[in-house]
């Protein structure tokens, strides 16, 4: 890796174990949809248009949905400052910056490259956290840019994504498609439950890897700006705020959680660990601790203000 954050030799790994088990369960996937369709040119094409689409345009999919826009200095000239310091420590190239306008207290990373990346902060994260805040989580942000782990999950999605909608189209094609002969049946609930299979395996991978992305994330923003504590004040003050976030806010935010800065669990994260997109909060805290320690920063004086 080219420019100043920490490498990570473990996520590299996990990444690539990640996509080749995945890439495994696509080939599995992609016989049973030729044995149902009976034309292999037809999945192929498909499936090649799905991800192209996923891996070129995940960034503003993304920004659509959750309501995102670019902004430039002018605008936001705190936030494009914090981001043009880390980016010229870091020896990174400078991403678009995004603004969503929500008081869910969040942030993102999307593209496909540091070259198309985009960094996406929430109204409600800028009025919350103190300059020093601000810089850890714009810091972990660009490190999953650097590490390119938000292209991997923008491609190991891709075949969850998939997979469901092959569910979906084909629930809806059995209760209105007509009768049908038996060996079609057949082959029909092989391909459901071949397609079920994969989401849920999918699903799973997608989320051990997550969960030690943001750890990697974590640790590389907090050795790139020096300052653990500063990171650790907005993880405890965002989480801590999420459970004020309406429900019915955090429901429509749910499906981006693997990409979020802290997930949009509300007052309710104990009840799928197993499923988390991200690590507890005390094993994140616990890991910054040590950071610290490490590094010889001084104890902070207090949640939120600048070491």
């Amino acid at each position: 890796m080219s420019n100043r954050f920490r490498s990570d030799p473990r996520l590299t790994a996990r990444m690539t174990i990640t996509l080749f088990l995945l890439g495994l369960l696509y080939v599995l996937f992609a016989a049973a949809l030729i044995a149902l369709l009976k034309s292999w040119v037809l999945v192929v094409a498909v499936a090649a248009l799905l991800l192209g689409a996923q891996y070129w345009y995940s960034d503003r999919v993304a920004l659509y949905a959750m309501r995102g826009r670019i902004v430039d200095a002018e605008e936001y000239p705190r936030l494009h400052g914090a981001v043009d310091r880390l980016c010229a420590v870091a020896d990174v190239p400078k991403p678009q910056v995004a603004v969503a306008e929500m008081d869910m207290p969040n942030a993102f990373a999307t593209g496909r490259n540091a070259d198309h990346a985009v960094v996406c902060v929430t109204t409600g994260l800028l009025r919350r956290l103190e300059p020093d805040e601000l810089e850890g989580v714009l810091a972990h942000e660009l490190s999953h840019v650097a590490h390119r782990d938000v292209a991997v999950m923008t491609i190991a999605s891709f075949l969850g994504v998939l997979a469901g909608l092959v569910v979906r189209f084909a629930f809806y094609s059995h209760m209105f498609g007509g009768r049908r002969d038996q060996n079609t049946a057949v082959v029909f609930s092989v391909v459901m439950g071949v397609a079920a299979a994969v989401y849920v395996l999918s699903f799973l991978l997608i989320r051990v890897l997550s969960r030690y992305r943001e750890l990697a994330a974590d640790r590389a923003g907090a050795l790139l700006t020096g300052r653990p504590s500063a990171l650790a004040s907005a993880l405890t003050k965002v989480t801590g705020d999420m459970a004020r976030i309406p429900t019915r806010d955090l429901r429509t935010s749910q499906a981006f959680n693997a990409f979020y800065f802290t997930p949009a669990l509300g007052d309710h994260p104990h009840l799928a660990r197993f499923f988390a997109t991200h690590p507890p909060l005390e094993q994140r805290l616990d890991q910054l601790g040590r950071i610290s320690v490490e590094l010889g920063e001084a104890p902070a004086s207090g949640p939120g203000k600048a070491g």
